[in-house]
């Protein structure tokens, strides 16, 4: 029985940058059932609602994430390779209902066909056919990989239409009333990107912004993507998309692995981060025996450099903005202030995470499980200020940031470049909830804008175990223990929960859409 399920706690502030010192854990509870094959439930069934559901919560809570881990003999090695389970709540008058399907992708049917992994996946090398002899054995780790289409990790909007997305070159639409998949979508047919992140910006008129990283023989750039709000013709899909800016990498052949990026009112912030993807090693991992995964590696030797980039005309600001290394998966906000772009981040300083959710270790129990939480890096909301104005006639040495509100600065360096450094966002408390990650906003109110309030997950697990909320401004926290389905956001006090009898697998992201 899945429980979603509230309770309340409340913490209070501290501020500066410093070292977070964590709590280690002991004794954790076993989350094999999170990340373990489960049957899809295409049909409806209704949930057991307890408490109430206010009446005007009408639409589809949309979720997904892996949920099919092996095919035949063969197991994946990693969280991220699970095949696509495309989960269903639909709220209406009250009552909750729920169905969930396995995503047809090309990827899912071939592997049902032959019982077997046959397309590779992040973290798992698809091996020969065994069918064949020694020598096609040999031959075939010459051959092009094929890429996945098994869209996991997000639903994104285009034009009106809703697609899964991952951060290869294909997409998915999918009809969010029935979970069927209705087109296959890819990138590169439209333009010259290799990929696009799962986590595009949208501006009010529908206007989508995302990114994606092309490579050749000149080496790596990052592509800032802009896709028009409306289609022309009734069966368009990413039909007019563009590349407006193309950021080269600092180190051609080792591009920066990033999973989001910021957006204003008037500019797009990218960050290149010392999580580096070999190219030479992605290329030849096939004939290495090496999943993909293999070739990204947490390189702190370099520091984090944030670009800025005009999103209404495609120009690359001079700022040359760096910091020391660290990584993020996931923006939270970012705004315009004073002539600053202020950008607000879930940070960890050690970038080696991707590592550890092998399934091997999510799948640990006792002392082996509490060994691999307590090797994690944990995620923190921190802030950063961007002086778009920089001249040569400012003063080395000294902060450029006007915010009176914010302790993060920003420094001239006697080489032009400003040395950013950061503000936390929160109380010493967040610590004891494993830090912060997954974080969202009231999106259509305040991205883009100067705002007070945001979520996430707590992670005193592998996986996120509990939904906070910050106050930025007061840096307090509100905390909820346990799975939640409908929280007042104003107090945290649970208006109401769902069961259903039907086994979930832990998922990524989501959407709400309302009907």
């Amino acid at each position: 029985m899945i429980r979603w399920i509230s309770v309340l706690k409340k913490y209070v502030e501290s501020t500066h940058q410093k070292k977070a010192i964590f709590s280690k854990q002991e004794r954790l509870p076993c989350i094999a059932p999170l990340v373990t094959t489960v049957e899809e439930t295409p049909q409806i069934v209704s949930a057991c609602v307890r408490g109430h559901f206010p009446q005007w919560l009408r639409g589809y809570l949309l979720r997904v994430g892996p949920g099919k881990f092996e095919f035949g003999k063969d197991k994946y090695n990693h969280w991220f390779d699970g095949m696509a389970l495309l989960h269903q709540f639909r709220m209406e008058k009250g009552t909750v209902t729920y169905r969930s399907k396995f995503l047809q992708s090309d990827t899912y049917k071939a592997n049902s066909v032959h019982d077997r992994i046959v397309i590779s996946e992040f973290g798992t090398l698809a091996v020969p056919d065994p069918c064949k002899n020694v020598f096609e054995r040999f031959l075939s780790k010459f051959e092009v990989p094929a890429i996945t289409d098994n869209t996991n990790v997000n639903y994104v909007k285009y034009k009106g239409d809703y697609y899964l997305s991952t951060e290869t070159n294909f997409m998915n639409k999918v009809d969010i009333k029935t979970l069927e998949k209705t087109e296959k979508v890819d990138w590169r047919k439209f333009i010259a990107v290799n990929g696009a992140t799962a986590h595009p910006h949208y501006d009010a008129d529908g206007t989508v912004y995302n990114m994606g990283n092309s490579y050749g023989s000149h080496g790596s750039c990052y592509n800032v993507i802009r896709v028009p709000p409306e289609k022309v013709d009734l069966g368009e899909t990413i039909h007019g998309a563009q590349v407006i800016c193309s950021i080269a990498s600092a180190e051609g052949m080792r591009p920066s692995y990033y999973h989001s990026f910021g957006m204003t009112r008037n500019y797009i912030i990218f960050i290149e981060q010392p999580l580096k993807m070999n190219l030479w090693k992605v290329v030849t991992s096939k004939i290495r025996g090496k999943s993909f995964a293999d070739g990204i590696s947490w390189e702190p030797q370099y520091n984090t450099r944030f670009h800025v980039v005009d999103k209404h005309t495609g120009q690359l600001l001079p700022g040359m903005y760096y910091s020391k290394p660290f990584v993020t998966f996931h923006q939270i906000n970012a705004f315009e202030d004073q002539g600053c772009v202020v950008i607000d981040l879930c940070c960890q300083d050690d970038g080696r995470s991707l590592e550890v959710y092998q399934l091997q270790n999510l799948r640990k129990v006792g002392e082996g499980l509490d060994q691999v939480y307590n090797s994690v890096g944990r995620s923190f909301p921190r802030r950063f200020v961007l002086p778009l104005h920089v001249s040569l006639n400012d003063p080395e040495g000294q902060n450029l940031s006007p915010l009176s509100y914010s302790s993060a600065s920003a420094v001239k360096q006697a080489d032009g470049k400003i040395w950013c450094s950061y503000e936390n966002l929160h109380p010493e408390g967040l610590e004891d909830e494993g830090g912060i990650e997954f974080p969202q906003i009231n999106y259509g109110q305040f991205s883009g804008r100067k705002y007070r309030f945001f979520y996430g997950c707590g992670f005193r697990h592998l996986v996120g175990d509990s939904l906070i909320k910050v106050d930025v401004v007061n840096k307090t926290l509100t905390n909820e223990n346990n799975f939640l389905l409908v929280l007042d956001a104003k107090n945290f006090e649970e208006l109401g929960r769902a069961e259903v009898p039907v086994q979930m697998p832990y998922g990524f992201h989501g959407t709400f859409v309302t009907i």
